[in-house]
Parts: structure tokens; C-alpha cells; sequence
């Protein structure tokens, strides 16, 4: 039987895909398909530590920010595994992150437009009929199948990012998204350093010190950044995730956005307070037994990484003292992000896509990439053009209901446009003051 046209496909299926399966799924009238390569649903397992905590609140799940009487909301997941009132007394807003991927998966057990095992191949658009054919290949048996539709949504997340030295000993080191499966080898070497500054980097430094005295091994933590910077969460800086500022951020040239983006890095790549505390918490409590086998580097960078019989020489520069030094270390684990790559499928469709003066996707307002400004969608891969929110959980209900609005031609979940109390940019009533008053 030959697959319908569906209205459109998400490619990818993380978190924010899955709130757009959530919301979608109630409308009749509306005809998806969500794909994705892995066999499940399974956020980030490299880093599902047992204490490791969201960063953002609860309510910002797959949908109650777009629709709070969602049944795929949090709460509902709670009250159908009968934990809401052991969730209550806990009396703590932020999820464990192993909660949160086992909500995730109970909300992605229930969609039916779901199809795992499916790597998309090329994708294609048929300008007779007005349709994207997706070719994908099954990771199951190889067997391949196409799928149509009027509109795309891209999900398909980032990818590990390594520092540029570190790439041609990739095969022997770690990146922090890697890091459970390898903890216990780990844990069998002498010594082990870790780069990075954000909140990957500190729980993995946590985790392996706790345990670094009594299994026998050091572990030093580095890092280019001046010092270990908190996540700021005063509640003003949060208004700079809300329509507001996206409004204002996409408004501003090119250029401007850019130079924002490299002075706000601090407002969504810092470290919970928590963390850090807990952190010198332990490094005190060792103390006690003598001077912790741990050290702290910051401002240093890592400029050269070569792996000769079984060790890591590391090249490191100092940026305050300009000095420079060699470290070695028995294992390497990289904490440095992630960065959004653009799948390959995409190459078939490279006439139909908007491109900045850098190459980019020049995304527009409704988060569309394409020359027509409503036919392929993308998730997370706005940082240039709407600021910090893109990561950010907070806003994805806000994206999916735009996202919505576009697909289907109305509103279908109350959109919020207003929220903050500061005002990004000049009113328009003072620049015509102003114009007026030089005039």
C-alpha cells in the first residue's frame, strides 16, 4: 500500500519533536508522521546520572506551556505512575534528568505517527505535484520506503563538538555525551582530565571525584573560561528566553546577533549553583584527609592533544600569564558541547533553502528555512537568529504552537506574544520623540 501525503513529516525525534507528536496528536484534522534512526526514545543516556537535575522547572514539559490540560503533560505522567504525591513532598521543581527521559518515553509509547528505525537517505521535492519525498532506509533489515509530504520539520538535533586539536585522537578519548557507558573504565586509570565549563563538565568532575580517593586516581578539571560560571537564573535574565526578546533578537542585523551570542554564552551554558556547591563541598570534605588529588585550571586552554602508548600529552596555555604547559593524563574526557550539523539529506533540496551571508539557515520569524517562508521547519537550529531560547525547554511549547499556526493556517493553542515586563528596544513612541526633537 502506497503511503499517503501526509500534511507534513518531523524528521528527528528529541524533545522537541516529541512536544510537537504531543500537541499534534489531538487534531483530527492534521495528518503527521514523526521519524527518527534510534530503536526509542532515549535523551542524552551518556550523561543520565543518578543526582543529575534539569534546568529548567517541570512545567516546562512536552505541553503545558501550550496546553496545561495536555494529557501528555508531566503531571498527568506522574498521577498515571502513582508518584504525584511523593513528587509533591519532594518539593523540588527541577526533574531528575532520568525522570524526565522515562516521561519523555511513557509520552512517546502513547503517539501512534511514531516510526523508529529510520534513517532518511535524501529528500527530494516533486514541483508538478508540490511534495517532498523523503527516501529512507531502515536500520532494521535495510529495507527502504518513501514517504511524501507538503511541509518538513527538522529535528534532528546537534552533534558532539570537539576542540579542533582533539580530532585526530578522537578514537581514544571521551566526549561527556559518551560518559556512562565508559565510567567504568575510567575509573581503572591513574589519572584523568577534563575540559570544559558547562554543566556536563561539572557533573562529570563530581561524579569521578567522589570517588577518586577511594578507587585511587586523580582527576584535574580545566577549563579557557576565567572561572567556573554559574547559570544565571535571576528572573529579568529569564524574560530574555520569551517572545519578547526573540521578536527583538531576530530584528537586529546579522552581525549584531552574532557578537550578542558570544556575550551571553555565560546566560545558558553556566553551571547550576547546586553543582558548584556540591562540588567544593566534596573537595572540603577530602581535605580533611589530606590535600585532594584534584586540580582546578581556568583560563587555560587545550591547544594540542597527541596520544602516544596509552597516554594523553596535552598541550595547555595559560591566557592571563600567556604561559604555556604540558600535562600528561592516562584518559581525556571532552566536555565542550554540542554543535548543530546540517543532515546531508538536505543536499537534494539545497535550491529550496534560505542561506545567510555566512551559509547559515537564514531562519525566518515562524522558524522556516525554506524560499517560500512556510514549508520546511526547523527545531534548535536558530541560535544565530533567535537567541538563546533555541535550546532552551522553556520555549519549545512556544515554537510547536507557532509551528502549529503555520502548518494548519490558524491558531490552534493560544499563543502568547507579551510576556516580559522590560522592553528590548526603544518603543516606538520615543523614536518618534526623538526624530521630533532633533528635527
Amino acid at each position: 500500500m502506497k503511503e499517503p501525503i501526509y500534511d507534513f513529516i518531523a524528521v528527528g525525534l528529541g524533545p522537541f519533536n516529541l512536544g510537537l507528536a504531543c500537541l499534534s496528536q489531538p487534531l483530527d484534522e492534521l495528518n503527521g508522521l514523526f521519524i527518527d534512526m534510534a530503536d526509542g526514545f532515549n535523551w542524552h543516556p551518556g550523561m543520565l546520572l543518578d543526582q543529575a537535575t534539569m534546568q529548567t522547572s517541570f512545567i516546562a514539559d512536552l505541553v503545558t506551556l501550550a496546553d496545561p490540560t495536555s494529557p501528555y503533560s508531566f503531571l498527568n505522567y506522574l498521577k498515571q505512575s502513582g508518584r504525584m504525591y511523593a513528587f509533591y513532598i519532594k518539593e523540588d521543581f527541577f526533574l531528575l534528568r532520568q525522570e524526565y527521559n522515562q516521561y519523555c518515553q511513557w509520552a512517546a509509547a502513547q503517539l501512534n505517527p511514531i516510526r523508529f528505525n529510520q534513517f532518511v537517505k535524501l529528500v527530494s521535492y516533486n514541483e508538478a505535484a508540490q511534495y517532498y519525498e523523503l527516501l529512507c532506509i531502515s536500520t532494521q533489515n535495510g529495507e527502504q520506503i518513501r514517504y511524501r509530504t507538503r511541509k518538513l520539520v527538522l529535528g534532528t538535533g546537534t552533534k558532539p563538538c570537539l576542540p579542533p586539536c582533539c580530532e585526530p585522537v578522537r578514537s581514544h578519548l571521551i566526549h561527556s555525551s559518551e560518559y556512562l557507558k565508559n565510567k567504568a573504565q575510567l575509573q581503572r586509570k591513574k589519572s584523568i582530565t577534563l575540559t570544559g565549563s558547562g554543566q556536563s563538565a561539572a557533573e562529570i568532575y563530581l561524579d569521578l571525584l567522589k570517588d577518586s580517593r577511594k578507587l585511587g586516581y586523580r582527576v584535574d578539571w580545566l577549563t579557557r573560561s576565567s572561572r567556573f560560571f554559574p547559570l544565571e537564573y535571576t528572573k529579568l535574565t529569564l524574560e530574555m528566553t520569551s517572545p519578547d526578546y526573540i521578536d527583538y533578537f531576530h530584528s537586529l542585523p546579522e552581525t549584531t546577533r552574532d557578537q550578542l551570542l558570544q556575550e551571553q554564552k555565560g546566560l545558558y551554558k553556566g553551571i547550576n549553583r547546586s553543582t558548584i556547591n556540591a562540588i567544593y563541598d566534596e573537595l572540603y570534605a577530602q581535605s580533611l584527609h589530606g590535600t585532594p588529588q584534584s586540580r582546578l585550571l581556568t583560563n587555560t586552554e587545550l591547544l594540542g592533544c597527541q596520544y602516544q602508548d596509552g597516554e594523553f600529552i596535552l598541550d595547555l596555555q595559560h591566557a592571563e600569564q600567556d604561559q604555556v604547559a604540558t600535562q600528561q593524563s592516562d584518559a581525556l574526557i571532552v566536555a565542550t558541547g554540542y554543535c548543530y550539523q546540517e543532515p546531508a539529506f538536505l543536499q537534494g533540496i539545497a535550491h529550496r533553502i534560505k542561506r545567510d551571508k555566512r551559509g547559515r539557515f537564514d531562519v525566518a520569524r515562524n522558524y522556516s528555512i525554506d524560499i517560500k517562508g512556510g514549508d520546511i521547519f526547523v527545531q534548535n537550529a536558530e541560535l544565530h537568529t533567535h537567541g538563546l531560547a533555541a535550546p532552551d525547554l522553556t520555549m519549545a511549547c512556544h515554537r510547536n504552537s507557532i509551528i502549529l499556526r503555520e502548518i494548519l493556517g490558524r491558531d490552534i493553542y493560544p499563543i502568547e506574544e507579551r510576556i516580559a515586563f522590560q522592553t528590548f528596544g526603544l518603543p516606538s513612541s520615543m523614536q518618534q520623540q526623538a526624530q521630533h526633537a532633533w528635527a
